[in-house]
C-alpha cells in the first residue's frame, strides 16, 4: 500500500467523478473520504502516543501510512471522541500546527485536549446530534449520530460524548460510527437516516480481560456488526478498529465467520492502512 508521498500524490491524483467518493483506510477507525470539492479526515491516529503514556501492551501493529503533518490540506479534520486512538493529540496538534486553514469537526468533550495542542475553540465545529449541517468550503452535509461507549453520555454544557459522523457528499452516504455498541434504539435510528451506502464499524469485540485487567472499552461483538448491518439496511461495512493494536484485536476470521453466518449477503471489507477504495452508487 502506498504510504507518506506516494499516498499524498495518489489523493491528489485521484479523481472524483459523479455519484462517487474515494476512501483511503488510515488504521484503526482512521478514514480519509474526497469529494469532488474537499477531502475529510476521520479519526487519524498516526503517533505512538498510547504506548508511550500506557506502556509496551499498546504496541503498534504497522507504521503509521502519513506523518501528522502531511494531513495539512484536509478541509477539515472529524473526530468522534476524546479517547486517544480518536482524538490522537500529536497527530491532531501536528496537523493543524502545519495548516491552519484546517478545521475541526468534535463533540465538546474535545475542547480541553484540543486546547493542550494549542487547536482554540475558534477552529472546532460542534454539531447538534440528529441536526445536518454544512462543511462550509464543499458541498458534504455532515449529521451527528449519537453512539454509546459503552452508554450515551451527555452534559448540559458538553453535549453527547461519543459520536459517528453520516456524510451526504457527491450523491454517496458514508456514516462513521465512532466507537459504539448497539443501545436502545440505535436501529430505529439508523433506520431513520438516508439510505447509507458505507458504513464504517468499530469491530474488535469486548472481554473481561480487556476491560477489567487492561482498562480497554470495547465495541461490537462481530455477530452484532453484522446484524446490525443487515437489519439496517447497510449498503457495505468497513471492519475497523481492529488492526492497529494487537492485543487489542479479535481474529478476523472469527469476523468473516460471523458475517458468513448471520449476514453472508452483506458485502463487507478490511481497508489496509494506506489502501483505495472507489466508493461508485
Amino acid at each position: 500500500m502506498p504510504t507518506g508521498k506516494d499516498l499524498l500524490e495518489q489523493m491528489a491524483r485521484v479523481s472524483v467523478g459523479p455519484g462517487s467518493l474515494a476512501l483511503w483506510g488510515l488504521g484503526q477507525m482512521g478514514l480519509a473520504v474526497k469529494g469532488p470539492d474537499g477531502l475529510l479526515v476521520i479519526d487519524p491516529c498516526l503517533s505512538n502516543i498510547i504506548e508511550e503514556l500506557f506502556g509496551s501492551w499498546w504496541f503498534r501493529g504497522y507504521p503509521p501510512p502519513l506523518t501528522p503533518a502531511e494531513l495539512a490540506g484536509a478541509n477539515y479534520l472529524l473526530i468522534s471522541h476524546e479517547h486517544l486512538d480518536h482524538l490522537d493529540t500529536q497527530t491532531v496538534g501536528g496537523a493543524a500546527q502545519a495548516d491552519p486553514q484546517m478545521r475541526l469537526v468534535a463533540p465538546g468533550w474535545c475542547l480541553e485536549p484540543l486546547a493542550t495542542v494549542g487547536v482554540g475553540a475558534d477552529r472546532v465545529m460542534i454539531p447538534r446530534v440528529m441536526e445536518v449541517m454544512a462543511l462550509p468550503g464543499t458541498s458534504a452535509r455532515l449529521t451527528a449520530i449519537p453512539s454509546a461507549h459503552y452508554a450515551k453520555e451527555y452534559d448540559e454544557q458538553k453535549g453527547y460524548r461519543w459520536l459517528g459522523y453520516l456524510i451526504e457528499w457527491n450523491g454517496v452516504t458514508v456514516y462513521h460510527a465512532g466507537d459504539t455498541i448497539i443501545y436502545k434504539g440505535y436501529l430505529e435510528t439508523l433506520k431513520g437516516l438516508p439510505p447509507i451506502n458505507v458504513a464504517m464499524l468499530p469491530v474488535n469485540g469486548r472481554d473481561w480481560y480487556r476491560e477489567d485487567v487492561i482498562g480497554a472499552v470495547g465495541n461490537l461483538m462481530p455477530e452484532e456488526a453484522a446484524w446490525l448491518g443487515r437489519e439496517a439496511g447497510l449498503g457495505s461495512i468497513i471492519v475497523g478498529h481492529n488492526d492497529l493494536f494487537p492485543n487489542n484485536a479479535i481474529p478476523f476470521g472469527s469476523i468473516a465467520d460471523a458475517f458468513a453466518r448471520v449476514a453472508p449477503r452483506l458485502p463487507y471489507r478490511f481497508l489496509q492502512p494506506g489502501e483505495l477504495w472507489m466508493v461508485v452508487k
